[in-house]
């Protein structure tokens, strides 16, 4: 019995440990209290080029990871610097023609405050950057990181994922 107790503590404090990993999310994310609402649309068009004198980021959230009742999660929020720009479920994505310059991008699971990864961009005008949250696994936690995919990997995803609909969740109190 008391061995059975002190994995049962050990494991505790694993967990409690993964979860101090952060407090708060970083500056390029944006409010955690901002919650979306989202919906997906199978077989979309092709997204339109970015407009004139922008450039344009696909966010894609690659979901293809088993995951089960302990590790659930629905809605992915991608931010910019310091504002959540919208939102994907499962396999999916959407776009946004932003201004030339640097840009600091960030993913986070909705709801895990603890999770998220942050990755900066040097946007040019007229270019498409495809920007993937992708989910990693390690022993104790899923995670998500951005990675900036090749134009094979992203045609792939957007012939194949739906496109996202979002919008803000009106505030609960």
């Amino acid at each position: 019995m008391k061995r059975e107790l002190c994995a049962i503590f050990l494991c505790l404090s694993l967990v409690l440990v993964v979860e101090a990993r952060a407090s708060v999310l970083p500056p390029a994310c944006g409010d955690d209290k901002i919650k979306f609402d989202v919906t997906t649309q199978k077989d979309p068009p092709a997204p339109a080029p970015p407009q004139a004198g922008k450039a344009q980021i696909v966010f894609v959230e690659d979901q293809n990871e088993a995951h089960n009742a302990f590790h659930p999660w629905d809605v992915v929020r991608f931010g910019m610097d310091g504002a959540w720009v919208g939102a994907n479920m499962g396999n999916s994505y959407f776009t946004l023609d932003v201004a030339p310059g640097m840009h600091h991008l960030c993913v986070s699971v909705q709801g895990w405050r603890k999770s998220f990864d942050l990755v900066p961009i040097n946007a040019e005008p007229g270019k498409i950057y495809y920007i993937a949250g992708q989910v990693t696994e390690s022993m104790y936690y899923y995670d998500f990181r951005l990675t900036q995919l090749n134009d094979d990997q992203a045609e792939y995803r957007l012939k194949n994922w739906q496109l996202s609909k979002w919008k803000i969740k009106p505030e609960q109190h």
